[in-house]
């Protein structure tokens, strides 16, 4: 029998304010990348609690999602390292909060910026992941979708025994 295939379900936050969207610039193996706001999902996590989540860590502001942008998935190879990683990535877009002041970053997170589409596609060779760019040309096409076209079943959170 073959393994199961298990891909790596993310969340990622798409937030523009004034014509400038907000990313982090991470430490990463590969040196300092830009990313979306964005993490993985965690066990019992909804993907609106995991990217209220995440942009609070990685920007030490609230988040608030108005709309789902879609599910992207990419996929990540490195033979070198044996890695070989297909991406499950749900992205929202919404508005940030004002910084919390003595709110650390997750420790890779070495800055936000603030940068324009124009930026964001002139720096395409130091984002984390094509989905970086996807997401942010998906939001400025004005892509959107109802939050309500996710849902989380009360059993993520008190799961029961399935019968056998």
């Amino acid at each position: 029998m073959t393994e199961r295939f298990k891909p790596s379900v993310t969340v990622a936050a798409v937030i523009e304010q004034d014509g400038r969207y907000l990313l982090v610039e991470e430490l990463t193996r590969d040196g300092l990348l830009l990313n979306n706001p964005a993490g993985h999902l965690e066990q019992a996590e909804s993907p609106i609690d995991a990217v209220l989540r995440e942009v609070l860590e990685e920007t030490a502001r609230p988040f608030t999602p108005d709309a789902f942008l879609g599910v992207y998935m990419s996929r990540f190879l490195r033979p070198d390292r044996g890695d070989d990683v297909t991406y499950v990535r749900l992205a929202f877009t919404g508005s940030v909060g004002e910084q919390i002041p003595g709110q650390p970053f997750d420790e890779p997170i070495q800055r936000t910026l603030w940068m324009t589409l124009d930026e964001i596609r002139a720096s395409r060779d130091r984002h984390r992941s094509p989905l970086v760019l996807q997401c942010v040309e998906d939001h400025a096409a004005g892509r959107r979708l109802p939050l309500e076209a996710l849902v989380s079943h009360p059993s993520l959170y008190a799961p029961a025994a399935w019968p056998n």
